[in-house]
């Protein structure tokens, strides 16, 4: 189980870099109400399940927007695999997702009904509103210390080398879309095994996320993700 947990947060903690703030970003139209479902396929091209994403609640305090994100991953055979809300900020030159609301509360509740205990750090994930070609972006990483007794382990996610490739058209189900093509390197570790892995992210201005492609790290795709359905 744990294994499992942890390549579903490395593939939601990508997927998440898609989300941005009514406004104050140029990416989302993020309203009360507003949802996009995206499938996921495998590396045969089978579809292995579907993703929801709905905004659930959007406040203004101290010049800083937040909205909450609920989010539901749903296998190919119709099984609820996780749920999850994390949070989004904005001020008006682009917008921060917290790492700590990342991580998924059923992990959490989980872990603390096995008995465990569960340290959370790390940086938040940065999308200016001015994104151009060429572009570097920071870094951004999370680590989940998780103790429980005769036992500590430790989860690690780091994204770098993030950078702001070209600009492309690209067609999904949902339609016909200008995107910015963003690309990073991410490493995950668990219990001293890491896993590395690129990433393909796919952005349009006033949609969000729209396109994801992950790759081995002998650079085989490994899943893709794409923008299936979008409600305004």
């Amino acid at each position: 189980m744990i294994k499992r947990n942890c390549i579903v947060l490395v593939a939601f903690l990508i997927a998440s870099l898609g989300f941005s703030q009514n406004n104050c970003s140029k990416f989302y139209p993020m309203e009360e109400g507003v949802s996009f479902q995206y499938t996921m396929s495998n590396k045969k091209g089978k579809p292995e399940g579907t993703t929801d994403y709905s905004i659930t609640e959007v406040t203004n305090s101290g010049g800083t927007t937040t909205a909450t994100m609920n989010m539901k991953f749903t296998d190919n055979k119709g099984e609820e695999i996780m749920v999850s809300d994390f949070k989004i900020s904005c001020t008006g030159q682009g917008i921060k997702i917290d790492y700590n609301s990342l991580v998924p509360s059923k992990m959490i509740e989980q872990y603390t009904e096995m008995g465990m205990e569960m340290d959370i750090t790390g940086t938040d994930i940065n999308i200016p509103n001015n994104l151009s070609v060429g572009q570097d972006l920071d870094d951004a990483n999370v680590t989940i210390n998780i103790k429980m007794t005769g036992m500590n382990m430790t989860m690690k996610v780091d994204q770098i080398n993030r950078k702001v490739v070209s600009k492309e058209s690209v067609t999904t189900p949902a339609g016909t879309f200008e995107c910015y093509l963003l690309t990073e390197d991410t490493i995950s570790e668990t219990m001293g095994v890491k896993q590395n892995m690129s990433t393909k992210l796919w952005l349009a201005e006033d949609v969000g996320m729209v396109k994801q492609e992950i790759y081995n790290k002998k650079g085989a795709l490994t899943s893709h993700m794409e923008l299936t359905k979008y409600n305004k």
